[in-house]
């Protein structure tokens, strides 16, 4: 979500009531950075100099846009109900995992913006003039592509900061300073919820163009085995060239990570779906690879794939199980589209993939997949290819003519289609799923003839095995 239109402008309008109070507001972290580079901010922060937190309260409530909400009092944080902006009094922190904060409205904002994270996010923009103030070159460092801290002992306080680089890494394609790098090498990282990490990744997987840079960060500063395990192995694994030109499966899983950034629908679950799959879909290969007359081979490393993604998913993919199940039916049939083009198989084969996929996944992702599979074979360069496939547009056209590429066929013979011969129950249950194996299988869609049939069948299987006849 964006800004909403007209929230500068109250903005603006409280910051004029704030300087004819003896205040100045000034724009500050993400706002002023994406302000510079010319990007569309998702949030604001106003920070407000020369009012105390109980004068700067009474000037929002007096501005009509509703009761201002305490939201870190502790931390001199207000909010508005019907303003999306957050209010705040400059502070200092003192050292430590539980810091003492000490809201001072007299601050200098040299002071102020020191305990922020990067240089970058410690620049200030006055609402009313304009005017960037930018005590710790945040700027200069915007420019050189540089991730800095103002104060490296103050950034090792937040063990967070650590995975807020790797994602300002990926989204700004900047990189960490010597400094800066060191201390991502040694500070403590393990205390970090598990929620809190999984955020920072979907920053990472979302809004990078090139989510690799994130990757490439945790293994440059000797964090990779700590963080993502799985993937270590990827590093030392090799791939049959004549498939694999671009070299070990590490680069080729950096590779289709991007190019699955460059298949983003915009929507939010099925673009993590898709950039999660992307990461986890060749984790297998380490445990499954072979040499067999001098050509590399990884006979279902699609299958181990999934195992070791089920659990690389359920530590960094807790709030949504949607999209944890769905990376995972992905992973597991990833390597589908390249075996039903070899098969040329037809509308029952690809029915029933629809139905192992859904009801989170689908033919179009998995296809996505494949593409980014297929894109990830650049050895020229770090950056994938950008060419498409005649096998997946042989997939995607055969998925759109069996009527399945988003869902599966849903069923035809009903519940209440067997109303007078059977009662609701475990054994209608078993009718209807006979039904819709034979719909999948056979194309028949008729009502009458999907219900002849599996009556029929099933009345002499039960005669057969001594069981009570249906009615």
């Amino acid at each position: 979500m964006g800004i909403e239109p007209g929230t500068i402008e109250a903005i603006r309008r409280l910051a004029v009531e704030i300087a004819g109070k003896g205040g100045r507001a000034f724009y500050v972290g993400g706002y002023v950075r994406d302000s510079l580079l010319g990007r569309a901010a998702k949030d604001v922060d106003v920070e407000v100099y020369g009012l105390d937190l109980d004068s700067l309260q009474g000037v929002l409530e007096g501005c009509g846009c509703g009761k201002a909400l305490l939201v870190g009092r502790q931390f001199g944080v207000l909010r508005l109900e019907d303003l999306d902006a957050d209010w705040s009094v400059p502070r200092t922190d003192s050292s430590g995992r539980r810091p003492r904060v000490a809201v001072d409205p007299s601050l200098a904002p040299a002071e102020a913006a020191r305990r922020r994270d990067l240089t970058m996010n410690a620049m200030l923009m006055d609402v009313l003039g304009g005017e960037v103030l930018d005590p710790w070159g945040g700027r200069e460092d915007l420019e050189r592509g540089v991730l800095r801290t103002p104060d490296p002992e103050k950034f090792v306080e937040d063990p967070l900061r650590y995975y807020r680089v790797m994602q300002f890494a990926a989204r700004f394609e900047m990189k960490p300073d010597r400094a800066l790098a060191a201390v991502c090498r040694r500070m403590k990282i393990a205390p970090v919820a598990a929620e809190r990490v999984e955020d920072e990744f979907a920053k990472l997987l979302l809004e990078a163009r090139r989510p690799s840079l994130g990757l490439r960060f945790l293994d440059e500063t000797g964090r990779l085995s700590e963080v993502l395990p799985e993937l270590v192995p990827l590093k030392e694994t090799p791939q049959e060239p004549d498939w694999h030109p671009e070299g070990d499966v590490w680069g080729h899983t950096l590779q289709v990570v991007d190019a699955a950034a460059g298949l983003r629908s915009g929507a939010r679950e099925r673009d993590l779906m898709l950039a999660w799959a992307a990461l986890c879909h060749d984790l297998g290969k380490p445990a499954t690879t072979t040499v067999r007359q001098g050509r590399i081979r990884t006979p279902e490393h699609d299958r181990e794939s999934a195992r070791l993604a089920g659990g690389l998913l359920n530590r960094l993919v807790r709030k949504n199980k949607v999209v944890r199940k769905g990376a995972l039916k992905l992973v597991a049939q990833h390597m589908k589209p390249m075996q039903f083009f070899q098969n040329r198989s037809t509308a029952k084969g690809f029915k029933r993939l629809a139905l192992k996929l859904a009801p989170e996944a689908d033919l179009e992702l998995l296809s996505d997949l494949a593409l980014a599979d297929f894109r990830g074979t650049n050895p020229e360069g770090d950056g994938p290819l950008a060419g498409e496939s005649m096998l997946l547009s042989w997939f995607r056209e055969q998925a759109r003519a069996s009527g399945v590429e988003r869902e599966p066929e849903r069923p035809v013979l009903m519940g209440r289609h067997l109303d007078g011969f059977l009662e609701p129950g475990p054994d209608m249950g078993k009718v209807l799923e006979r039904a819709y194996r034979i719909q999948l299988d056979e194309g028949i869609r008729d009502v009458e003839t999907l219900r002849r049939r599996v009556l029929g069948e099933k009345g002499k299987k039960t005669q057969d095995n001594n069981v009570p006849k249906l009615l």
